[in-house]
This record gives structure tokens, sequence and C-alpha cells, in this order.
């Protein structure tokens, strides 16, 4: 893989103003109507959403990141997808280089809830 080029420089004000958060996936389901979509339960300490993500054509077991903690952006406008309402995004890796994604990860444990940044 090639490293994209970098993108345009961006301010702590810009950064701020995305609110990044680990949460506990607590279960994966298909969505119905989509062949790639996944609806991701998620716990995030003092409240559960529903975010859907483009996992299933990635992953053999998409259920396989039961359980897992990860990051998420939670100050997303609510988007429909396929007849649902995802309240989130999934921060992954390496989707956007062609690359078979990855969960992005705290390194050990935390609560969750737990902003990034």
């Amino acid at each position: 893989m090639t490293p994209a080029p970098i993108k345009p420089t961006a301010t702590v004000e810009d950064l701020d103003k995305l609110d990044i958060r680990v949460g506990t996936i607590v279960t994966v389901e298909d969505v119905p109507k989509s062949s790639k979509l996944a609806r991701l339960t998620v716990d995030f300490g003092d409240h559960r959403r529903t975010i859907l993500a483009g996992i299933r054509k990635e992953r053999t077991d998409p259920r396989e990141i039961e359980g897992r903690q990860a990051l998420f952006v939670v100050n997303l406008a609510p988007r429909p997808m396929a007849g649902e309402i995802s309240e989130g995004m999934l921060f992954d890796i390496g989707f956007a280089d062609g690359v078979t994604p990855a969960l992005a990860v705290p390194e050990k444990p935390v609560a969750n809830g737990t902003r990034a940044g």
C-alpha cells in the first residue's frame, strides 16, 4: 500500500468538533435491506445507541466483534441507511485506503463513554 497524501491542515478547533468515544459493542445483527450493513448496539456507559456499519463484506463473521471496545464518532446527525437510522459512526482503520479494515481500539479497557483526543 502506498500512503495517501496528507489532507489539508486542520485546526485544533476542527478536531474539537468531533466527539469520539469508546463504546462496547453489545450485539451485531444483519440489516435485512442491505448486504453490507450490520446493526451494532453499542454501550456508551450512560446510554446505548444503534450504529450501522458496512462491515458484513469485510469480515467472515461480523459477530466476532461483539464484546469488543472500539472508537465511535457520536455527534454526527442521525442518518437513514437501508430503512434504519444510524446514530453515529464506527471509527475504523484502513477502509479509505482499500485495506481490510481493523477496529480502532483502546490499548487497555477503559470506561465506556471515555472521550478520545
